[in-house]
């Protein structure tokens, strides 16, 4: 059966390499003798893989060893409630911006820990721009949070303002898509789906400085300084998907941030001009400064058209590019891994229905 060209927002597409060496690995991995699916999260092998795979974030975020990398369980939403329970007390305040769904959700779950202000959102049109960046950020909170790309809306940060607060950013499907300073967070995680791998780990790294924070005392599985300290296996590791994902370190590596980051803007910038000059489509975000290049979100002028468009991407092997079932319309997630070819053909159907 032909493989179909993916457009989903998460699971999404991994490179054709990286799914080589992973069904390699499944049936043996390297002089194991063992299925990857097989090895102890505490035997050598897979200690190698964690140790090479922190030793790759570490030098694509460009950071040193003052930053602890941490493989975790839990996806994203695990995130969204250990960030508060380890780093906010009751007595505390945190600040969180407000620009999507994602974003509210991690806002709802801190507010089970402790006081939260919300400093900027765009709920008001249901997240259709970005939020305008506060003015004043209070010097007294414990963190603000933000949410770098966000997928269901189509929008993106380019650019951070730089804050004196610890910043903690979810970066789940944006991380490792441009060069940009990692330094200017005190924690940035990423869910493993996107750009980094397999679902089902989640990929954490926090500033030593703020781990020496921890708001509350919390069971080892909960708590960062607890994991750090046991090398992300306080309990059994989830091996193939950390494995996974370092295979995909390794490929950022060898195709390299700067060509990645090109790519990137190519496919985006053909899918916002064909959107911008079309007659069939419109495109979601009418801010070009704050389009995501990673999720171009956009909408059928006519029910007809939009029945025509999904025809036709059904009978060109296309899968998920339907929007999120909460706004409709659709989206197409043009991940690190998803080729410039895929795009093309993508824009040659959307020229088809408007023709």
């Amino acid at each position: 059966m032909q493989r179909k060209i993916n457009f989903n927002a998460g699971p999404s597409e991994l490179p054709p390499e990286v799914l080589h060496e992973a069904s390699k690995a499944v049936k043996k991995y390297e002089k194991a003798g063992l299925s990857i699916l097989e090895i102890s999260h505490r035997s050598p092998e897979f200690l190698d893989i964690l140790s090479e795979s922190k030793l790759l974030v570490r030098e694509l975020c460009g950071i040193g060893a003052d930053y602890e990398v941490l493989w975790l369980h839990g996806g994203g939403r695990m995130q969204f409630c250990m960030i508060p329970m380890n780093f906010l007390s009751e007595k505390d305040s945190a600040g969180y911006i407000d620009s999507g769904h994602w974003a509210a959700e991690a806002l709802e779950y801190a507010t089970h820990y402790g006081d939260i202000q919300v400093l900027a959102t765009s709920k008001e049109d249901k997240y259709s721009r970005l939020p305008h960046w506060p003015s004043a950020i209070p010097k007294q909170l414990a963190y603000v949070h933000l949410t770098t790309n966000n997928t269901i809306s189509g929008t993106q940060w380019h650019s951070i303002p730089k804050t004196k607060t610890p910043l903690i950013a979810d970066m789940s499907s944006d991380i490792f898509s441009r060069k940009q300073d990692y330094k200017q967070y005190a924690m940035f995680y990423a869910a493993a789906q996107k750009n980094l791998g397999a679902a089902g780990v989640a990929l954490a790294v926090i500033h030593k400085d703020l781990l020496g924070r921890t708001a509350r005392e919390l069971p080892p599985m909960l708590s960062y300084k607890a994991q750090a300290k046991e090398n992300s296996i306080v309990n059994t590791a989830n091996v193939f998907g950390i494995y996974v994902s370092l295979l995909m370190l390794r490929w950022i590596k060898a195709k390299g941030i700067d060509a990645i980051e090109r790519e990137n803007n190519q496919k985006a910038k053909l899918l916002y001009d064909t959107l911008d000059n079309s007659k069939a489509f419109t495109p979601s975000v009418k801010e070009k400064s704050q389009r995501s290049l990673m999720n171009v979100c956009f909408t059928a002028n006519s029910p007809e058209k939009e029945k025509a468009f999904l025809a036709l991407c059904e009978e060109n092997n296309i899968t998920g590019i339907k929007g999120h079932r909460s706004v409709g319309g659709f989206r197409a997630s043009i991940y690190n891994a998803v080729p410039l070819e895929s795009v093309e053909l993508l824009v040659k159907l959307m020229g088809e229905v408007g023709a």
